[in-house]
């Protein structure tokens, strides 16, 4: 399985990377949404773990931009905003789920 983590924050980065391959999973790390669109968007992921809080362009806009290319890939939000309102409106921009830092690997 092919998971694509999109997370600034190397502490978070490393964390997951490292959780997810020990787990058995296939991973790339990217650090920016402007990355994925230049280099990994024609990639067929399994997975897309996508942080809300990116610099420059952030993951709202890149799950839309995804979306509107028609890449139907699962996406998991990942954010340190925990309200409601913020987790439904990545539900409503075409998020699969949302989960909130800090969080257990488990």
């Amino acid at each position: 399985m092919q998971v694509l983590v999109v997370e600034d924050d190397n502490r978070i980065s490393n964390f997951l990377v490292k959780g997810l391959e020990e787990c058995g999973y296939l991973v790339t790390l990217c650090k920016n949404a402007e990355d994925v669109l230049r280099h990994y968007v024609a990639i067929n992921w399994d997975l897309i773990i996508l942080d809300i809080m990116l610099e420059g362009v952030d993951g709202i806009q890149l799950l839309q931009t995804l979306r509107y290319k028609k890449i139907y890939t699962p996406i998991l939000m990942l954010s340190a905003l925990n309200n409601v309102q913020d987790k439904v409106s990545a539900l409503d921009y075409g998020a699969d789920d949302y989960l909130t830092k800090p969080f257990h690997f488990d």
